[in-house]
């Protein structure tokens, strides 16, 4: 019996919270990271479909060394009885670890906004790493769709998305950053096939409004198909809009 049907087989939902229909999982890199991560499967979930698969990477904040953490902001959205019933999807949250990040991203936490520099000749870290080994072995273990395969993020999950894009093109079928940014110098033909909505708020007072801006112009001279959307008046907390764009799950599992 496939693992995911295993799985299904033993969670009762009910009489739950909504948010225990996110299995808690940890998953085994063989670049030796244990990452713990959360997993949704669609409702009436049959190995014989195959299902579109969303992954998605939360902000620092939710860092940790457990996945609690995991299901604020964006994670609910998947879990909408509308997107449920309407968009059935397997959804995988990692759990970055407290000392690690999503991209190859260095900070420097004594600006305020933070000055972020990319640079993506650096090896991708552990987390990134193993979140997309971890995708690659449910699309081939499950009921997946391999040419559905989605990635979104919110902040530092936001810079991810951009930079697992970039590094493995050919998984994504669309991709929406939220309040990230990018190496654009390095960004390239192959990655920009990816269609891409973009969000972020032009008060951004964490990762400048600047950092989108410019993974947008780069990606419109790589002849991408990208959508940008900017929040006027709307700070670091962008993706509270983002997930509520009523077209949001709908332009994602379109493409």
């Amino acid at each position: 019996m496939k693992t995911l049907t295993a799985l299904l087989l033993i969670v009762s939902v009910s009489g739950l919270a909504q948010d225990s229909l996110y299995l808690k999982k940890t998953y085994q890199a063989s670049n030796g990271l244990g990452l713990p991560y959360r997993l949704l499967l669609p409702q009436d979930y049959d190995p014989g479909k195959k299902y579109p698969l969303v992954l998605f990477l939360h902000g620092a904040g939710e860092r940790g060394n457990d996945n609690e953490k995991q299901l604020v902001h964006g994670a609910r959205l998947f879990l909408k009885e509308e997107n449920r019933k309407n968009f059935p999807a397997i959804v995988v949250i990692p759990q970055c670890p407290a000392d690690n990040y999503w991209g190859s991203v260095t900070v420097d936490r004594s600006t305020s906004p933070l000055t972020l520099s990319f640079d993506y000749s650096r090896p991708e870290t552990t987390a990134l790493g193993a979140a997309i080994e971890l995708v690659k072995k449910i699309v081939a273990e499950e009921g997946v769709n391999k040419k559905r395969v989605y990635i979104t993020g919110l902040s530092m999950g936001g810079m991810g998305t951009f930079e697992a894009v970039y590094r493995y093109p050919k998984l994504f079928a669309a991709a929406a950053p939220i309040c990230g940014g990018g190496d654009a110098a390095r960004y390239t033909r192959q990655a920009a096939k990816v269609p891409f909505w973009i969000f972020h708020g032009d008060q951004d007072g964490l990762v400048q409004v600047s950092e989108s801006r410019t993974m947008v112009e780069k990606l419109k001279s790589l002849k991408a198909s990208v959508k940008y959307t900017e929040y006027g008046g709307v700070n670091h907390n962008s993706w509270d809009h983002a997930f509520a764009e009523p077209d949001f799950v709908s332009w994602l599992f379109g493409n």
